[in-house]
């Protein structure tokens, strides 16, 4: 009978008929003098997929089969899918619990279990546990105890190899005892040279050393993980063969002395000693070489009497010559790519040759095993590539496979809800696919992985899918350097994960609130309005900073829909669009990919009407091919004589300069609503007489309400435009009315020709549009314009925003005195144009005067003893330029003292900013994907947008939202839809919020596309109430964090002690890997958060180094 992948198909009713039939079979076929003994019951003394892979196996053949787990693997697959299942190891660490071989021989005998099967890895290949088996009386599903001593002890192994004329690497003889071994060997031989683990594989207890520096490190490394790994940290050394391939063979020995092959693997593609993807069988192998490497693998095989599977596994030079390397006694993971080529089930072998069964009456004879196509593994881990293949832990919040012809799935922990955690191999899921050839199997592959859905942790399928489209890995041979060769491996695609972001976002509201500061306690209005909503401009880094949206999306959002209407935008001079200097290249391309994304228009303006700045701003837009439009901040009054420092002529005089620059429109900014009607038409018919060519152009708010008849006014005096608010959001500190502009024009010489019933719809969708907008809505708490803004001078944007801090901090009743402070402030510092960001300077010095009771004499008096604003030291230094008449004095001289001063244009003195080191170092904080406008988001706002990709990383684009899910997240039962792009649409239902757990987190459950998601959500107020460890924060350079979860084994530094950079600090343990944590700066370990046995996540605060 020959044995078929996948065994019996018909159903466990078959199972018992197959069963007797076999029994009756027995005495017939079994060799004279030997028992055929059956197995009625089957323990894996394992986890994971192995274990299910063997329960599988032993299901299909009648077997009922027996789980064990350590008390970390409560809510492991494999438990659920024996027919038993027992804790082993109570008390012990997680990865101890399946090295005691006295719980799991225990186990056994009590729930009498015939066979034990160790899978791979921990007891998998311990000569003691096969002797334990034996001695209880149960049997081992391997070779016998000597013959896996023999092949566990890699120097007998080797010993054994040379007997049987097989060609060894050379090597120790034995398992070195100390580092001085290693020294003398390395002295003999010559570097590289690679350290091994005497007593089992996987790439555990392995380290490559190169350079004699290297050696005593690499040694105590290899040791411990040796250790840890199979608990013997013996080791034993060769010299390391450079870029060989990694091929093995397949065996299979029963009770008889016959064994047999089933060709090779090509294990070749591998990080840091553990295979990646498996090829069977190798591509391009010579078949000559093919035919030494099955023969050397036979006879060494017989020569030990070997009985059950196992791999013999070789390196093969660049000149063809193989080299043995140890022997496998065990099953390997990758068996399963010899099974999809020779359509033999190894595990149904196993089980059966453990019975008695010889290979021949199994109909498993070497001319019959035949090569049938090709096939790949991929192991799927939870391991990030872009981070080292750091392993990643958490849960898995979704997980959709793949399925289809030709692939092949194991797997164990993957389901959605499955807690990775950090105590044992990072392996999710194996993925087989089957093909003609390599090229059709790696397409099959390709396919698979891409339909792959893993949410909450991250993996390597992104690397994977690198390898498999890799001309040399489809076309030609790889070798074991190929992931060190081939860096293009890690131009990693980074998985969208749209959705699940969202719900996350949404989760996050719902538990925790906005995360948009709110100014007032008010909700948005369930209703939406009736027409479509059209994109918006937004200030610059409000975009970013609380809609969390790209300003340059919505720019080209905007151009794409609206491709023949000229867009405007505005431009601080020198400061560009930020509140601070800038090297004058950042401006200057700052207008140019302002210019290539769609704007037309630059309203180019200081803050302070300083000239150098606004000619810089102009001839910034002017190169960038835009039309320049230089606007003039107005404050002050022109109708009145008294007013003598912001007269008509100085307005006259700063404009002819700006003309005389070349500037295409004249513009005024009345940011305040300063312009009452008899100074707009003053102002404005001066101008029109001065430059009757120039057009001019007119902003204003109304916030004393007379804005319609000064924007009338202007009209009258020649201006071309003016700037208006629709109906409904129009008034107090906006702009004025559009239809009270459009209906008092009417029918006049300055008739605007659009319709009224027009405005009233543009207005009506906007007045539903604001109630969306309630908690930020000025009538919250403003509920009239006031006309002593003529007084105060208080910009309209800035009038608002203090009006709402006011009451936010219960100083509402104390309003009168901010204003009337706001204008003694703008007196001390000698009567400012008051424009962001000079007009956010004012408001300061008057918030600090109200907030210490001064008055404007004691802050005169006081001066120099008092510790003022930020912004206020630093414009008094010079940092936004030179006011109109120069700065107040002796107020200057008192605040600065001997702080230094700033003559002339701030940014000239700052030397150009480097473009390509600014994109290279976004780059390698953010991937590759940087494009040139996040080059300039971050050239003007750093820190804000750092803050931006941190939260688009987490929360993906919420843009897509309505406003009111943007703003507080979806009602318990409220179903809605989300427009992803266009023909990709969700359909979501909030269905519960879960209670608090003892991580501070909340579950906050959904339906998504009709399925259920979860998501855990940390309570962010609940959390400030319990202990946990800190975090290391990226920005700050001395705070070193975990690069993984896992646990300290040994911290190599104390508190007060000076380290170098690259010094190792500690040494971290995760999935059986240890990884040593190295200084990234010189300096003293200021304080150690860490000790022996800690356990860490990733981020965790290690220790903080002074420099």
């Amino acid at each position: 009978m020959l044995l078929l992948l996948g065994g019996v198909r018909h159903g466990l009713g078959m199972l018992a008929i197959q069963r007797a039939y076999l029994l009756s079979r027995s005495a017939h076929t079994l060799p004279q003098g030997l028992e055929y003994r059956p197995i009625k019951k089957v323990m894996v003394a394992n986890r994971g997929e192995i274990a299910i892979r063997v329960f599988r196996a032993c299901t299909e053949l009648g077997i009922r089969t027996v789980a064990v787990y350590s008390e970390q693997d409560t809510g492991q697959m494999h438990r659920q899918k024996a027919d038993e299942a027992y804790l082993i190891g109570k008390g012990l660490p997680p990865v101890a619990a399946y090295l005691h071989i006295p719980d799991i021989i225990k186990v056994a005998k009590e729930n009498n279990v015939d066979a034990i099967h160790p899978g791979y890895g921990f007891l998998s290949e311990r000569h003691d546990f096969a002797q334990a088996c034996a001695e209880a009386g149960v049997r081992f599903i391997g070779p016998s105890p000597e013959v896996v001593r023999k092949m566990g002890d890699k120097v007998e192994a080797r010993a054994l190899a040379i007997q049987a004329g097989v060609p060894v690497v050379p090597g120790t003889d034995s398992p070195i005892s100390s580092l001085q071994e290693a020294r003398e060997f390395a002295s003999t031989y010559g570097f590289p040279i690679i350290f091994k683990a005497a007593y089992g594989g996987g790439g555990r207890g392995m380290r490559v050393v190169r350079e004699y520096e290297e050696l005593e490190e690499n040694y105590q490394r290899a040791f411990s993980e040796a250790l840890a790994a199979f608990g013997n940290g013996a080791l034993f050394v060769e010299k390391f063969i450079e870029k060989p391939r990694h091929i093995e063979v397949q065996i299979l020995g029963d009770k008889y002395g016959n064994v047999i092959h089933l060709y090779e693997r090509d294990c070749s593609i591998q990080r840091r000693h553990q295979k990646v993807v498996e090829i069977a069988p190798a591509a391009q192998l010579h078949p000559h070489l093919r035919d030494r490497l099955t023969s050397d693998s036979v006879s060494l095989a017989k020569k030990v009497g070997y009985e059950n599977a196992g791999t013999v596994e070789f390196l093969v030079d660049r000149h063809g010559k193989h080299y043995f390397i140890e022997v496998n006694s065990r099953l390997q993971v990758e068996h399963t790519v010899t099974e999809e080529i020779t359509d033999v089930d190894l595990v149904h072998a196993q089980l059966r040759v453990c019975e008695g069964r010889s290979l021949s009456e199994l109909g498993l004879q070497q001319d019959k095993i035949r090569i049938n196509g090709s096939a790949i593994q991929c192991r799927v881990t939870t391991e990030d590539p872009a981070r080292g293949f750091q392993p990643d832990t958490g849960r898995l919040e979704v997980f959709r496979s793949a399925e289809g012809m030709g692939i092949r799935l194991d797997s164990a922990s993957a389901f959605q809800g499955a807690v990775i955690s950090p105590h044992y191999d990072s392996l999710l899921v194996k993925v087989i696919a089957s093909g003609q050839d390599l090229p059709s199997a790696a397409s099959k592959m390709l396919r698979a992985l891409a339909e792959f859905r893993i949410r909450g942790v991250k993996t390597n399928i992104p690397f994977l899918q690198n390898v498999l489209s890799n001309h040399q890995f489809l076309y030609s041979t790889v070798d074991t350097q190929f992931i060190d060769e081939n860096q293009d491996l890690f131009n990693l695609r980074r998985t969208q994960n749209r959705a699940q972001k969202l719900l996350h976002y949404l989760g996050h509201v719902m538990v925790n609130g906005p995360t948009t500061p709110i100014p007032v306690q008010a909700k948005p209005s369930s209703t939406d309005p009736v027409i479509p909503p059209v994109p918006m401009g937004a200030t610059f880094d409000v975009a970013m900073r609380f809609l969390w949206e790209c300003p340059w999306r919505r720019l080209q959002e905007l151009r794409a829909l609206l491709p023949n209407v000229p867009f405007q935008m505005l431009l601080r001079g020198a400061n560009a669009v930020g509140y601070t200097n800038y090297p004058d290249n950042a401006v200057f391309k700052f207008c140019e990919v302002a210019k290539e994304n769609g704007m037309d228009v630059f309203r180019v303006f200081d803050s302070l009407n300083y000239l150098p700045n606004m000619l810089l701003g102009m001839d910034a837009a002017g190169s960038a091919g835009g039309v320049v439009e230089a606007a003039i901040s107005y404050t002050g009054d022109v109708s009145d004589p008294a007013r003598r420092k912001y007269t008509l002529d100085y307005y006259l005089q700063l404009a002819q300069e700006l003309v005389k620059a070349g500037t295409h429109i004249l513009a005024i900014k009345d940011m305040a609503g300063l312009l009452k009607p008899e100074a707009s038409r003053l102002l404005v018919s001066a101008l029109r007489d001065r430059f009757p060519e120039v057009p001019i152009h007119v902003h204003t708010h109304d916030t004393a309400g007379a804005g319609v008849a000064a924007m009338l006014a202007c009209a009258e005096a020649g201006a071309d435009i003016v700037d208006v608010a629709v109906d409904s959001m129009a008034g107090m500190t906006s702009q004025p009315s559009m239809g009270a502009i459009v209906a008092c024009t009417k029918g006049t010489k300055y008739d605007t020709e659009i319709s009224l019933e027009k405005v009233f719809d543009y207005s009506e969708y906007w007045e539903v549009t604001r109630g969306l907008y309630a908690p930020f809505d000025c009538t919250a708490t403003m509920k009239s314009g006031n006309a002593d803004v003529y007084e105060n001078e208080i910009p309209g944007g800035q009038y608002t925003n203090l009006h709402f801090q006011a009451h936010s901090m219960g100083l509402g009743h104390k309003f009168k005195e901010v204003k009337k402070a706001y204008a003694e402030a703008n007196k001390l510092l000698g009567d400012l144009i008051k424009v962001t960001p000079s007009s956010k300077i004012v408001g300061d010095l008057a918030q600090f005067m109200v907030q210490n009771t001064l008055s404007r004499a004691e802050v005169e008096e006081r001066a120099d003893e008092l510790s003022f604003p930020l912004s206020v030291v630093e414009f008094l230094q010079g940092h936004i330029g030179i006011p109109h008449g120069g700065f107040p004095e002796p107020f200057r001289s008192k605040v600065l003292k001997s702080l230094p001063r700033m003559e002339g244009r701030p940014g000239a003195s700052l030397p150009a900013m480097d473009f390509q080191k600014l994109e290279a170092d976004l780059q390698a904080t953010h991937g590759t994907n940087i494009t040139p406008e996040d080059v300039m988001s971050a050239a003007m706002y750093p820190k804000v947008f750092q803050e931006f990709k941190e939260f688009t990383a987490n929360f993906g684009p919420v843009d897509c939202l309505s406003t009111r899910l943007f703003l507080e997240g979806p009602k318990i039962a409220e179903e809605f839809e989300v427009e992803l792009e266009r023909g990709k649409t969700l359909h979501i239902k909030a269905l519960a919020l879960g209670d608090l757990n003892k991580a501070g987190q909340r579950e906050v459950f959904f339906e998504l596309n009709g399925q259920l998601r979860s998501v855990l959500v940390k309570d962010t107020l609940a959390m400030k109430e319990m202990h946990f460890h800190p975090k290391a924060l990226k920005d700050v350079r001395g705070q070193v964090g975990a690069p993984m979860p896992g646990k300290v084994v040994e911290v190599k530094v104390k508190q007060g002690q000076r380290v170098e950079k690259g010094q190792p600090l500690c040494v971290l343990s995760a999935m059986k890997m240890e990884t040593v944590v190295n200084s990234p700066l010189a300096g003293t370990v200021a304080k150690v958060y860490v000790k022996a046995d800690s356990s860490l996540e990733g981020d965790d605060l290690i220790l903080e180094i002074s420099e």
